[in-house]
């Protein structure tokens, strides 16, 4: 299918469906608002894009980042009508239905994107992963910690670390959560990690803004950052080399 973008009027029917869920939960998706004329439009350039599972943000973040870089568009972080409509396109993954054909799609961030609230932005199931692997473009394994769980489940060390701009843009901070919080092997978030628990995220999110007081957090590279966490961080694994 060809690239497309939301129009108002489309971003309308999508709000319109995402409240339907609520008392029909097994309604079908409207996939037509996706070509229609009177609810899309196309972009600039005819680019195809595929109809995939991606299973992780780091996936999906990794080949969209390709196809955006194709449109030319200078703020695509800012076009709501596009998130939106990838969103909508890759509706059966980010929101996927349950064994009864149930969806629950919760909070409207996730698939309309709230682009002058990043405390809000970071929510939304495409734009916030892609946001990310951009910031470490250089490097997008470093940031493993937010990007390895499913599209729709993004869970504890997202909202922990991915609300907080300072931190999910930091070379550093995302290098050592990394090493922390995912297993090698699986690539998936380590047993505990996710938890109130002793060197559990939660915990690292408020040591590291306890340190911006005092550090340049920037400044700093892994081997440093991991070198000054307290004990309690050890049992998830050594700071980085």
């Amino acid at each position: 299918m060809k690239l497309r973008r939301l129009t108002p009027a489309g971003i309308t029917k999508f709000h319109e469906y995402l409240d339907l869920l609520e008392t029909e939960p097994t309604r079908l998706a409207p996939t037509w608002v996706l070509e229609s004329p009177d609810t899309s439009e196309p972009l600039g350039s005819q680019i195809e894009i595929e109809k995939k599972v991606f299973g992780t943000r780091f996936a999906a973040a990794a080949y969209l980042d390709k196809v955006l870089a194709q449109t030319g568009i200078s703020e695509v972080e800012k076009d709501t009508g596009l998130w939106s409509w990838l969103v909508l396109f890759y509706f059966d993954e980010v929101c996927p239905a349950d064994s009864s054909k149930e969806r629950n799609p919760g909070e409207r961030a996730r698939y309309i994107p709230d682009v002058g609230n990043f405390q809000r932005y970071y929510r939304h199931l495409l734009a916030g992963p892609v946001r990310i692997y951009r910031a470490h473009k250089t490097k997008p394994e470093r940031a493993l910690a937010v990007l390895c769980q499913p599209l729709n489940k993004p869970g504890d060390i997202v909202e922990q670390l991915a609300s907080r701009q300072e931190l999910v843009t930091n070379a550093a901070v995302m290098e050592v959560a990394t090493q922390l919080y995912v297993d090698p092997d699986t690539k998936r978030p380590k047993p505990g990690s996710q938890t109130k628990n002793a060197g559990a995220v939660r915990r690292l999110a408020d040591v590291l803004n306890q340190f911006d007081v005092t550090w340049d957090l920037y400044a700093m590279v892994a081997k440093e950052l991991g070198g000054i966490l307290p004990k309690e961080f050890e049992h998830f694994g050594a700071a980085p080399d």
